[in-house]
């Protein structure tokens, strides 16, 4: 529970570096009932080094009907002055360990197609790219919509 302001700080981080913080909208108090409450709905590792926190890796439980049991990772972020160190990786390491201990089939994630540090990061780790997927998402008033139309 004490993580959460250094977790909220570093997603800002995120978000800014992918000029996208108009777009954030999750705040302190959510991370603590979602992330830390009776149900959580995420787990979060945070990296350090040397003392100071250097990134972190956001995650969830999530179930694929082809090939079962797997973990989304939803952020993998390492501030910029701690990049180049193995961070991401490590980071990346203890989550598949994680998704293994879990029994998990699977650790999926999104990448934007402008980060290539990151798909090269990605690639080397063995990963294999989706290209004939795309993502969807329903959000805001659509997502407000449909749900009125439940039965």
């Amino acid at each position: 529970m004490d993580d959460v302001p250094l977790l909220f700080e570093m997603i800002r981080d995120l978000a800014e570096a992918e000029q996208s913080l108009a777009k954030l909208t999750t705040t302190k108090a959510e991370l603590l009932r979602d992330g830390f409450g009776p149900e959580p709905k995420f787990q979060a590792l945070i990296a350090e080094w040397n003392g100071n926190a250097a990134g972190y890796a956001l995650f969830f439980d999530c179930y694929s009907t082809w090939r079962g049991p797997q973990i989304f990772l939803e952020d993998l972020f390492v501030r910029s002055e701690f990049r180049g160190k193995g961070i991401a990786t490590s980071l990346m390491a203890q989550v598949a360990k994680i998704a293994v201990d879990k029994k998990c089939r699977a650790l999926r994630w999104e990448v934007l197609n402008w980060n290539q540090p990151a798909i090269n990061l990605y690639s080397r780790l063995g990963s294999t790219f989706l290209d004939e997927y795309r993502i969807a998402l329903l959000q805001d008033e659509a997502l407000s919509g449909l749900a009125a139309k439940a039965l």
